[in-house]
């Protein structure tokens, strides 16, 4: 059994982190945290465009800065196929739409609240996410 990837401190680091910056973001905007609907609003809204940008902004400068102070490459290999990545956009486009919130919106905010909408979206996420890493591991194995 390969244990490599086993780090639990930095997966309790990881996790904490998420929640504080959740709860802080809630307290100090009111609002909770979705990185589709904060995009969405950011290009549609004209409310918290300003808060809207820093905070795809941090998305962006976060693993830049880990990158920089720990001297560390960050490994993640994407298709470099347009067509599949342009396929695979508009897919989680309509499926964030569809379930009215994102991953990290239903997964993270929702579940805080126990929003049963939020749940459901959330298990539904993690069974396709499973089936999908099964078949494309068949096919990858052949």
């Amino acid at each position: 059994m390969n244990i490599v990837n086993f780090t639990p401190v930095s997966a309790l680091s990881g996790g904490l982190l998420i929640g504080l910056s959740v709860a802080l973001f809630f307290i100090l905007n009111g609002r909770m945290i979705g990185i589709s609907g904060i995009a969405s609003n950011f290009i549609i809204s004209k409310d918290n465009r300003i808060e809207n940008f820093l905070f795809l902004i941090g998305l962006i400068l976060g693993p830049l800065i880990y990158n920089i102070v720990l001297d560390k490459e960050i490994n993640i290999s994407i298709s470099s196929s347009v067509i599949l990545l342009t396929i695979a956009g508009i897919l989680v486009g309509f499926g964030t739409r569809l379930s009215k919130g994102c991953t990290s919106g239903h997964g993270i905010s929702g579940i805080s609240r126990f929003s049963i909408r939020s749940i459901i979206a959330t298990m539904t996420f993690m069974i396709v996410g499973i089936i999908t890493v099964f078949i494309t591991g068949i096919v990858w194995i052949r």
